[in-house]
């Protein structure tokens, strides 16, 4: 039986067919799952609705993460459709190109913000709205992305680190406050994957060359592959692993000089 059978999960992030929350989109449903994808916006509303006809009828939402009423209006559709939800998968995203592109000290105050809030703060706001949902089907599972940035200076990354940091750190918090409700929450480090997000970092090329020569798997990651760990994280296999961040990068973070 597929690992997901009568389960329901809500994935934001999806902006592209490159996105990593597509990749885990389309493998959930593969397992069999019932989904909620959300757009972030007109512009994003074409590209999800076309991937959207490659799956079994998922319900379509837009939610900006920075609009408590979008955000309020998407777990009442879900509570109303399906009455609980099972697995949420946090990929939203987003820092000023601007800031990536200057040196780090230069970061604009409302830089830094927009990229707290979105990349950070959202994670812990669609959670409070999930935590109700998931007890009434006895527990679920949290899912958001990082990168290695959070901890580790790569240069052109920015203040899209520190907000990955944050990301992390909040994991860590939710996963020991919701532990008790049976809800585990994780983040997966994925290595570097041209993805729209990664367009607007300097240098990204020389990053991923970077991977390919010193990563022990020599090589960089997909988004099949990263999809593959999601599901491990958001099914009964990983019914014992919260508070984790699971690195999914051909080896690259444990190298040294």
């Amino acid at each position: 039986m597929a690992v997901l059978t009568g389960k329901v999960g809500l994935i934001v992030g999806v902006a592209n067919k490159r996105s990593i929350a597509w990749a885990i989109a389309q493998a959930a449903a593969a397992e069999g799952a019932s989904l909620v994808l959300t757009y972030q916006g007109e512009r994003l509303e074409e590209n999800v609705r076309e991937l959207a006809a490659e799956l079994d009828n998922p319900l379509i939402l837009p939610c900006d993460v920075t609009d408590d009423e979008q955000m309020d209006a998407v777990y009442r559709e879900i509570s109303a459709r399906f009455g609980g939800l099972d697995f949420l998968v946090h990929g939203a995203a987003f820092a000023d190109r601007e800031d990536l592109a200057r040196p780090f000290y230069e970061t604009s105050r409302e830089g830094f913000r927009k990229a707290l809030d979105i990349s950070a703060y959202s994670l812990v706001a669609l959670t409070r709205r999930a935590v109700p949902l998931m007890e009434s089907r006895g527990g679920g599972s949290i899912l958001t992305l990082s990168y290695l940035g959070s901890t580790r200076v790569f240069q052109g990354y920015n203040v899209m680190g520190v907000a990955k940091a944050a990301l992390e750190s909040s994991v860590r918090y939710l996963a020991a406050e919701l532990g008790p409700k049976s809800i585990r929450v994780n983040a997966i480090s994925a290595g570097p994957i041209r993805t729209l997000a990664a367009s607007g970092i300097t240098g990204f090329s020389t990053i991923l060359q970077t991977y390919r020569d010193r990563a022990p798997l020599r090589r960089t990651v997909e988004t099949d592959e990263v999809a593959d760990a999601a599901i491990f994280l958001l099914g009964p296999a990983g019914r014992a692993v919260t508070a984790e961040v699971l690195m999914v990068d051909g080896g690259f973070h444990a190298m040294g000089v």
